[in-house]
């Protein structure tokens, strides 16, 4: 992008949500997200990972053309949002992935594949790589939990050209200071913006009580918006050039 493009740039606004998840309901779920992306008033609306059912490793898998999912899809249309929206899907090969939704007013669809699957998440396969979405000229690099561990999975993003690195995230509130960390680091190693969805509540795989603390961080390594360690919060930041 050229810089007489950058100057044109509209700001973009981007919010973090924590939703209260219901294990497995996806109905519920889909509903509490709904109503989040319409408080949100945001462009981009994050959530955390697997949000759809909870970190339930043998929920079934979601299509893109789940009708289900219409609720989101209509709050979208409403808002002109893009919800990131968490969920296990399969490919056509059968193969199955924990997985990031992009959903907007026109429907939804899988826009990134995790890389980097924890040993029990064997059920899972891995993504092939990184992925970048890009909104409003906004290129956002996406990452779902374990990835932002690895300095490679954020280094090979932002080889794709990343202005935010925004991760769908889940971590026991024990190591409530891992995702700032990790966020930290991102902002000192890329200088871009990072925008992290953390899970909050309660759910599946051991998380009896997730960290929360959703937020968004300044190229500059300033914090922009900051959710507490409850279900229910969604804050926003507004990312100018």
């Amino acid at each position: 992008m050229d810089a007489g493009a950058l100057m044109q740039r509209q700001p973009l606004v981007i919010a973090v949500a924590q939703p209260t998840t219901e294990a497995y309901d996806v109905v519920a779920n889909v509903a509490e997200h709904a109503d989040m992306v319409r408080a949100a008033y945001a462009r981009v609306v994050v959530f955390p990972e697997l949000s759809l059912t909870g970190y339930e490793l043998d929920a079934p898998a979601i299509t893109t053309e789940e009708p289900r999912l219409t609720p989101i899809i209509e709050a979208c249309a409403e808002t002109g949002a893009t919800a990131l929206v968490g969920a296990p899907v399969q490919d056509e090969a059968g193969r199955e992935y924990i997985a990031t939704l992009a959903v907007d007013g026109t429907g939804a669809r899988v826009a990134y594949r995790k890389v980097h699957v924890h040993e029990s998440e064997a059920r899972f396969s891995p993504g092939t790589g990184p992925s970048v979405l890009e909104v409003d000229g906004w290129r956002l690099g996406l990452a779902i939990c374990r990835d932002t561990r690895f300095a490679e999975h954020d280094a090979a993003t932002a080889a794709l050209g990343m202005d935010v690195y925004v991760a769908s995230v889940l971590d026991h509130l024990r190591d409530a200071h891992v995702p700032a960390e990790r966020a930290q680091r991102v902002v000192a190693d890329r200088g871009v913006w990072v925008a992290v969805a953390s899970f909050a509540g309660s759910t599946g795989g051991g998380f009896d009580r997730a960290a929360g603390g959703s937020a968004v961080w300044a190229p500059d390594g300033g914090m922009l918006a900051h959710a507490g360690p409850e279900p229910g919060e969604v804050v926003r930041a507004t990312l100018r050039d």
